[in-house]
């Protein structure tokens, strides 16, 4: 999985998103395109669109939208600080893309909504019912979900909504399904050290789970690295431990399920997560492939 899988492109004309705190807003409204300059080096957490991202292997997305306040309309887009595309193309975009690969399948989850009243959660789920249509897998035991079970129903995606709007719509599974604890630090060993835990404390049943291998900056941390940014400040010089954390995993019931990083560029992130599969075939004595 990719963290924050839309930020590839944010709108640095655009007014700052309603997800950042007062004072960013002044120094963004103070300083205007020299402060979103600044802002684009620590919003944006991927560089490939979501066509480059699925053609790497990536099958979950993290999804943070929000409606643009003053705007007529209900239209929603992606945000991350700035405001990046519109949801709607970016849902075309993975359709296309299933459309093609009958056989693979992507979770989307929505876990973050701003500036979105009654009317956008109707206009965003319906729009993800008139996308996938019948594509969508309705929520049902997560033990049930196997590749088999998918492909004979013809579903390729699983919508994870976490707004109470959505909680009686089939296609729509229910946040708590997909639990992503977050460690927020810039400690790679503290980051470890939760992945761990949390793993240890992960339900047996009944749920997905995501381990987000990623380091969140602090206002100290963006100062100090304020002209580089998030990939070359934080990501790129932590990225050997936490790839080796991640190498070092095993799949299963008391395993891993979901990992997500920055930039998964960088490295072979879609490979090495998809290769820990292996170990599941080794145990049941079927050849790795």
């Amino acid at each position: 999985g990719s963290h924050d899988s839309f930020t590839f492109w944010v709108d640095v004309h655009a007014p700052v998103g309603p997800d950042q705190k007062a004072y960013v807003k002044y120094l963004a409204t103070m300083f205007s395109v020299i402060a979103k300059k600044v802002m684009v080096k620590w919003s944006m957490t991927q560089n490939l669109t979501f066509k480059e991202q699925l053609d790497a292997g990536i099958r979950y997305f993290d999804l943070r939208v929000s409606s643009k306040p003053g705007e007529p309309g209900n239209e929603i887009y992606f945000i991350h600080g700035l405001f990046g595309h519109k949801v709607k193309d970016g849902l075309l975009e993975i359709n296309s893309f299933l459309s093609r690969h009958r056989k693979e399948v992507v979770f989307l989850d929505f876990n973050h909504y701003y500036a979105m009243g009654a009317e956008h959660h109707v206009y965003l789920i319906t729009m993800l019912q008139e996308v996938f249509g019948s594509k969508l897998c309705n929520n049902c035991a997560v033990e049930g979900i196997t590749l088999d079970y998918l492909w004979d129903k013809k579903h390729q995606v699983i919508v994870f909504y976490h707004h109470l709007s959505a909680q009686n719509i089939a296609a729509m599974w229910p946040g708590n399904k997909i639990p992503a604890p977050w460690a927020n630090t810039t400690d790679p060993g503290k980051l470890i050290q939760f992945l761990e835990t949390t793993l240890n404390e992960r339900a047996k049943q009944g749920s997905f789970h995501v381990s987000q291998a990623i380091l969140t900056p602090r206002v100290n941390t963006v100062a100090k690295g304020l002209v580089w940014g998030l990939r070359s400040y934080l990501v790129e010089r932590n990225l050997p431990t936490i790839m080796s954390w991640v190498e070092a995993q095993k799949p299963g019931a008391n395993g891993v399920n979901i990992i997500t990083s920055d930039f998964v560029e960088l490295t072979d992130f879609a490979d090495i997560v998809i290769k820990l599969n292996n170990l599941l075939l080794t145990e049941k004595g079927y050849k790795p492939r």
